[in-house]
């Protein structure tokens, strides 16, 4: 089991936002993590990664990297796409002798062409589109062969055919790194494109599992407001 998540509470001004949660993600398997604004979900990936401390419950994940790619996508603007993607590489004390300057020319291209964005090197994400510049972040993301992987809100932002690139990518990382993913999303495209399985927050609990096809069948009134988009159900949207 690559994320193993058990008993998991945080807690943010006596609020809890996350009151023991449980969930697990195989190798090769993508969660989605749903629910309304402010249900705690970009706050699970930030426990997973480190971002935060947890207060509660255990975290474990398989031995190797945990990337997590951003809402939109964090590149350095000063720094050309080729360092950008090696910066990692270059910078982390347990890597940045590793590799020669030919290795990480080597490495760049093909992080790039796995993302279908080959010869832009030496382009700054000024001059990137929004969701080239996502793409461009997957590949900063997968640079040191993550064995987890965690996406925050993946086409935010993004038009509708731009989103379904992504979602493609996504789905195209899966299948290359064998990695266990988690996209924390509100978009029913992504959920239905991109996840083996997904989970619903509110109140800090999950109020459902399962799989994409059992959320638009399941008799629960949390499933229903969600998918009709509703403002009547057991949910309410902290203002």
């Amino acid at each position: 089991m690559s994320i193993k998540v058990k008993n998991l509470t945080k807690v943010f001004d006596d609020k809890k936002v996350l009151d023991d949660i449980s969930f697990e993600v195989a190798d090769g398997e993508t969660l989605a993590v749903v629910g309304f604004s402010g249900s705690g979900k970009s706050t699970v990936l930030k426990l997973i990664c480190g971002l935060l401390e947890k207060d509660g419950g255990e975290i474990e994940t398989s031995e190797g990297d945990v990337a997590m790619v951003f809402q939109y996508s964090a590149l350095f603007d000063s720094l050309d796409v080729a360092d950008n993607i090696s910066f990692a590489l270059r910078e982390r004390r347990d890597l940045r002798n590793k590799y020669s300057e030919a290795d990480l020319k080597d490495i760049v291209s093909k992080k790039l062409e796995l993302v279908g964005l080959s010869g832009i090197e030496r382009k700054f994400p000024s001059e990137l589109s929004g969701g080239m510049q996502k793409r461009v972040s997957f590949a900063r993301a997968i640079v040191t062969e993550p064995k987890t992987i965690l996406y925050d809100e993946p086409t935010a932002g993004l038009d509708p055919i731009s989103s379904t690139l992504i979602e493609d990518y996504i789905v195209r990382l899966q299948q290359e790194t064998n990695a266990a993913s988690i996209v924390v999303t509100h978009q029913m495209s992504t959920i239905k494109r991109t996840a083996n399985r997904l989970i619903m927050l509110y109140n800090g609990k999950i109020v459902f599992e399962g799989t994409p096809d059992e959320l638009l069948k399941a008799d629960n009134p949390y499933t229903e407001q969600f998918v009709k988009a509703s403002l009547e159900g057991p949910m309410q949207m902290i203002s």
